[in-house]
């Protein structure tokens, strides 16, 4: 087992990468209070392939522009009421895909729904971080990079 010190420190904001879904970066939200990471999609359409159901759906993942977006497609794991912060329930499509949080790669489950709303394109929730992470949630960008910008080391979006 782990202990405490050996845990990588995150803020309560930081940049991390979804390579499954060809998206380099994208800043998300650490949010110990929810279970489940959860990703913008602008769009959501489920579909079947070779009988088993899939989704296919849109990414901005940079906050106020909608230049960039990031077309994807993945087999669903299950679809789950989901209460938001707000209350709201819905039912969303679940994934599985491969986050990248300070070199370390993990596989999570992620919700697909519209945050158009909402500050952050991505939450990032504590099934995610279990094991490995702990949040300071004074600090931001710990792992580097700021607001509007991701670490300098962070792979470029494609032309």
């Amino acid at each position: 087992m782990q202990i405490e010190s050996q845990k990588r420190v995150l803020g309560w904001r930081e940049w991390v990468a979804l390579p499954d879904l060809a998206i380099p970066h994208i800043k998300a939200k650490v949010d110990t209070g929810a279970k489940t990471s959860a990703l913008h999609s602008y769009y959501v359409e489920q579909f079947e392939r070779s009988g088993a159901p899939w989704v296919r759906f849109g990414v901005h993942p940079l906050q106020a522009s909608l230049d960039d977006a990031v077309h994807c497609e993945a087999p669903i794991k299950e679809i789950r009421r989901v209460t938001d912060s707000g209350g709201h329930a819905e039912m969303r499509p679940v994934i599985e895909t491969t986050v990248v949080i300070d070199n370390q790669v993990r596989v999570i489950e992620l919700t697909l729904t519209d945050r158009e709303t909402m500050i952050f394109r991505m939450l990032l929730g504590r099934s995610a971080l279990k094991r490995f992470f702990v949040v300071d949630s004074g600090r931001s960008f710990v792992l580097g990079g700021n607001k509007s910008h991701p670490p300098l080391n962070a792979p470029a979006y494609a032309e």
